[in-house]
């Protein structure tokens, strides 16, 4: 029994001295903050200000669009893609069964065949926990 009182006092004391030290450091911790904002708020306003230059026209976005060039045939549709003149991808649409693409994927003129152009890259999806 004494030897908790002893605990229960020591523990008072503690609070105590908890509650002194802290106290100041939180008003000191205020009081920096609060000059920090003043000082923001303290600056001169700009003097005369010159509206922005419109933004300067995109004319690389039509350069990165693809040109496509579509032949239709007896038999198939062929879709042909190029982007700077050079032709990376090919669809052909047969009039009877799936299309197919035949893409260029090293950029050295030598055709895949791909019967989409999924990657077929599946990363997993598992549900870990639900909240």
């Amino acid at each position: 029994m004494q030897q908790l009182t002893q605990t229960l006092r020591a523990s008072a004391k503690m609070n105590i001295l908890h509650s002194m030290m802290t106290t100041p450091m939180r008003l000191l911790f205020l009081l920096l903050l609060s000059g920090f904002s003043l000082a923001a708020f303290a600056q001169p306003a700009p003097g005369k200000l010159e509206p922005l230059p419109p933004p300067p026209a995109m004319g690389g976005a039509a350069d990165n669009e693809p040109e496509v060039t579509i032949t239709k045939e007896k038999v198939q549709t062929v879709e042909e893609y190029r982007v700077g003149g050079k032709l990376y991808m090919i669809k052909i649409i047969p009039k009877v069964g799936k299309p197919y693409y035949l893409v260029d994927d090293r950029g050295d003129g030598k055709f895949s065949r791909q019967e989409s152009l999924d990657s077929g890259v599946r990363p997993p999806q598992w549900v870990i926990h639900r909240f």
